[in-house]
């Protein structure tokens, strides 16, 4: 059994909660999906939690592409700035390279695994249909893209592709507060998942490093959605 863990974003509680309910539910194997520290209180205790599974896959999001290398089209506003510094000023700068080496995308049995979508880590789908949006899966010949970034839980076919966003682990946004997952059976019956959690405490310790990222961060949570 596959757990599909996307987007933790330094949430450590969130993460714990879909661990266990990953493990209650047989998963032997993991597929990490990028995005795992920035935006977040805890990305040291959220990275020991990622290092010590057992058969995980890890493939690279914007953020960590952002915090290692290529900065050219992170948007300029003290939310992303801040975080930026607070990871850079909490992480080793070899773990930082790592992080930035790692794979864009990852693939297997029938299933490419990317962060927004196939030739980028920026451009992604929503959970309703957009104009344009195929384009973004020209040259795809896997069957089952997964994907993430838009922290949106949703599945349905685009281009007679089947797309799965298996949604935020650590942050929500589509106004369900609960942290999202997806399990992939042996078979490859896909299962979008949510798990309750205290939201709460992690709001208390962004609120705690007070400053204006941490603060934006925690509203977010509180809503689970932006803005």
């Amino acid at each position: 059994m596959l757990a599909v863990v996307y987007d933790v974003h330094g949430n450590l509680p969130a993460l714990d909660a879909v661990l266990a309910d990953a493990a209650a539910a047989g998963a032997d194997a993991f597929l990490l999906g990028g995005d795992y520290c920035a935006l977040g209180a805890w990305p040291l205790e959220v990275l020991a939690r990622l290092d010590a599974l057992p058969d995980a896959r890890w493939i690279r999001g914007n953020h960590e592409r952002w915090l290692a290398t290529d900065r050219s089209d992170m948007p300029a506003n003290p939310v992303l700035t801040g975080a930026l510094a607070h990871q850079r000023a909490v992480l080793p700068a070899a773990r930082i390279a790592a992080l930035g080496a790692l794979p864009p995308t990852a693939a297997g049995d029938g299933v490419l695994f990317c962060h927004a979508s196939p030739e980028s880590d920026m451009a992604g789908f929503e959970a309703e249909p957009r104009d344009g949006e195929a384009a973004l899966l020209l040259g795809t010949t896997a069957p089952r893209v997964v994907v993430g970034h838009t922290h949106l839980q949703f599945r349905r076919e685009i281009a007679g592709v089947e797309v799965a966003n298996p949604g935020s682990v650590g942050l929500p946004l589509d106004g369900d507060r609960r942290a999202a997952y997806a399990l992939i059976a042996p078979g490859g019956e896909l299962e979008l998942r949510r798990v309750d959690y205290d939201a709460e405490v992690a709001m208390a310790a962004l609120r705690d490093i007070d400053a204006v990222w941490s603060r934006t961060m925690a509203g977010w949570l509180e809503r689970a959605r932006p803005g």
